[in-house]
């Protein structure tokens, strides 16, 4: 039953590096057609409110930075936990495999196999 946790933890993790790297891809698709459209009207808004607009793109643009930063760093962090993971699960199998060999060689030898 514990390593059917173990699975289920494994697969929420890789579930999870996959949705964060969808919201990645997401943001960069949303970022290049910002930027289409900042490019096309560029030539058209040029007073003011052409200013503002820049502006606006430009604060648009800081903010989906820190966005993909963060999302970076999150899978980053899942990976790496993922990595632990199956470290950890393998030593675990290690310990198990030794005290069963342990066990197995203490048996015989009272049983004189």
């Amino acid at each position: 039953m514990a390593g059917d946790g173990q699975q289920s933890n494994e697969q929420a993790t890789r579930n999870g590096i996959q949705a964060l790297e969808s919201a990645f891809s997401g943001i960069l698709k949303s970022r290049q057609d910002v930027d289409g459209t900042r490019a096309t009207l560029s030539s058209g808004y040029q007073g003011s409110d052409g200013g503002q607009f820049g502006q606006l793109l430009q604060q648009w643009d800081d903010q989906a930075n820190v966005i993909l930063k963060n999302l970076e760093d999150m899978i980053d962090k899942l990976n790496t936990s993922l990595q632990q993971h199956s470290k950890t699960q393998g030593s675990s199998n290690d310990a198990i495999n030794q005290a069963y060999n342990q066990s197995d060689s203490v048996f015989h030898q009272l049983t004189g196999a």
